[in-house]
């Protein structure tokens, strides 16, 4: 299956990293797909980020805040439909 690049700035990114990297144009599409794949999976979870927000900022969870909601709550938010 062929891909058509028609921005400028990929084909720009996509020749210059096949260049840097000494392999085709392809191989630097399956490089650079694998790397930002990796990437994602490597990257914080969103409880991580809330966590790293909460930290910059100072904020602090009350003990209320960190006991969930009951079960109703969440059928009573979807009740209304």
């Amino acid at each position: 299956m062929a891909i058509n690049v028609n921005n400028p700035e990929a084909d720009a990114l996509t020749r210059k990293f096949a260049h840097m990297a000494g392999v085709t144009i392809t191989e630097a599409i399956v490089i650079a797909m694998k790397e930002a794949i990796a990437h994602r999976r490597n990257a914080e979870t969103p409880q991580q980020t809330a966590v790293r927000i909460r930290d910059k900022y100072g904020i602090t969870l009350s003990d209320q805040a960190k006991t969930p909601l009951p079960r109703e709550a969440f059928d009573e938010m979807w009740s209304n439909r």
